[in-house]
């Protein structure tokens, strides 16, 4: 039983994470497609999109919606509560659907979809673990309804914010390849945002883990001195 509610928990804990990932992908994505969508002049690269640009638009806007309900499904599943779990669900759905129609028709019009692709992958990979936890067999073991504890809510906003921040602060290594034209890195446009969100929220994180331990510290040496008073007596 306790094996059971050790996996329960940590796979709690990987779907929070990667709500948290697809969220900042999507917001990622989002950003990074207004070069294509409305200063698609200015970089011959994007050319072949000038005649669908309103098409782009709309997938900045669409992923940029889908990144903000991501976040705001993270914050309802960390603390827990009816409807987190099938709103967190819908918002993958919708996401998952919109992402792979940005995939299919950048290779189409490009003949290639970096990063929408990985956008789309991640996206897809949060989607079948939440269709996995929703099966009758895995849905009354991880159950996102009950409310979570402050020190489980913290515990959890603090990994998350954590692997978030480093996706955030990594994104010109995995998207920098594919955004280079003549010596000029598109993301390097977006730095100063990424850097100053993603060390953010890594040090939001940090810092709450800290303080989650020593409040543990204390809890422990508290109980221990009662312990002690109380064998004394």
């Amino acid at each position: 039983m306790m094996k059971t509610n050790k996996n329960s928990k940590a796979l709690r804990l990987i779907a929070i994470i990667l709500v948290g990932l697809t969220a900042a992908m999507n917001l990622l994505g989002g950003i990074g497609t207004t070069c294509a969508a409305f200063f698609t002049k200015k970089y011959p690269p994007m050319w072949s999109l000038i005649d669908f640009q309103w098409l782009y638009q709309l997938f900045v806007v669409a992923t940029t919606l889908v990144g903000i309900a991501g976040i705001w499904t993270l914050i309802k599943l960390i603390r827990g509560g009816k409807r987190s779990f099938t709103n967190a669900l819908i918002v993958l759905i919708v996401g998952a659907v919109i992402n792979i129609i940005h995939v299919v028709v950048s290779i189409l019009l490009r003949g290639k979809a970096t990063p929408a692709d990985m956008v789309m992958a991640i996206n897809l990979v949060t989607l079948l673990l939440f269709l996995f936890i929703n099966t009758p067999s895995m849905r009354n073991k991880v159950n996102f309804e009950r409310e979570s504890d402050n020190t489980k809510t913290n515990l959890t906003g603090s990994v998350a914010a954590i692997v978030t921040g480093l996706l955030v602060l990594s994104t010109p290594l995995w998207a920098g390849p594919t955004h280079e034209f003549q010596g000029t890195n598109w993301v390097d446009l977006l730095i100063t945002p990424l850097v100053v969100s993603g060390v953010s929220l890594l040090v939001g994180g940090s810092l709450s883990l800290v303080r989650i331990k020593v409040e543990e510290r204390k809890l422990l040496s508290n109980q221990s001195q009662q312990s002690e008073t109380s064998s004394a007596t």
